[in-house]
């Protein structure tokens, strides 16, 4: 046995209900009522699931954030050094997944401490299994890069994956974010937008991404979303004849892309060059 082990600390992750406190287990009101710390995402939100799970922390409760997890890890390390079992627990779901979590685990680890979980909700597969994709082979990709440049560059890398594609997204990117997608998906692929999962105005709306896209300008989501995309079929589509893909980018540019990008698109829509696209449409005109 291990000086680490000897020494009894331990981690937990705990993963918390993303909305509806019915879905919080007995194991969860059991880890918070027996921690000796507590590591929360916010420190109020864990005080208010708490008062509503009937459970009294009397651990150490400490804020951990993104933007405090570099500075804290170490805290929480000496605190397992000392003996004590600390629970990570987030604002909802389960720790580590695009929230915080990562840091300690892999320090606890690093220093010998055994990590286990009191396993809950998760966004994930919760929003997977309601979009009526399919979900024997998925892939999360968390959240997309905040600027559209970025944003629009990882799409194109993602645009032939045939997983189902499971992103997170903040309310005011989603419109921009579906906008992309329909661009460089296509406007038919399939997704779902799932929004305030297990939550009072839990939506889901399936449709394709270009429907979907229309759908958040007219009525933009609000709360947390979750969106499934479909993956790609087996291969590209066969290409249409070079005036339907010169019509295809001077569609695109009616809609409001710039001749670049719409170029950029329909190349990745059928699997071509971005040049051969290119030299199609300066051709003619």
């Amino acid at each position: 046995m291990s000086d680490a082990e000897e020494a009894g600390g331990r981690v937990v992750l705990a993963g918390a209900p993303l909305g509806n406190t019915g879905d919080a287990s007995a194991r969860l009101r059991e880890v918070l009522a027996s921690a000796d710390v507590v590591a929360a995402e916010d420190t109020r939100r864990l005080s208010r699931l708490a008062k509503d799970l009937g459970v009294t922390v009397t651990g150490r409760v400490v804020s951990y954030f993104e933007g405090n997890d570099e500075r804290r890890t170490p805290e929480l390390v000496e605190a397992l050094e000392s003996g004590k079992v600390v629970v990570v627990v987030t604002d909802g779901g389960m720790p580590s997944v695009s929230d915080p979590g990562y840091r300690l685990v892999r320090a606890a680890l690093d220093a010998g401490f055994p990590v286990t979980s009191a396993p809950g909700p998760s966004a994930v597969t919760t929003a997977l299994a309601l979009s009526g994709l399919p979900s024997d082979r998925f892939v999360f990709e968390g959240f997309l890069p905040r600027s559209g440049s970025n944003r629009r560059s990882r799409l194109r890398e993602l645009a032939a994956e045939q997983r189902t594609l499971v992103f997170f997204e903040a309310p005011h990117r989603i419109s921009g974010a579906l906008e992309d997608l329909a661009s460089i998906f296509g406007a038919d692929r399939p997704a779902a937008l799932c929004r305030e999962l297990t939550k009072t105005y839990e939506e889901i709306r399936r449709d394709g991404l270009g429907a979907l896209a229309a759908g958040a300008v007219e009525d933009p989501p609000r709360g947390e979303i979750t969106l499934v995309v479909a993956g790609a079929p087996a291969g590209p589509p066969t290409p249409p004849d070079d005036d339907e893909l010169r019509a295809a980018v001077a569609e695109r540019e009616a809609g409001g892309q710039s001749r670049r990008d719409a170029i950029q698109a329909v190349a990745d829509a059928y699997g071509l060059r971005k040049r051969e696209v290119y030299a199609l449409v300066h051709d003619k005109t």
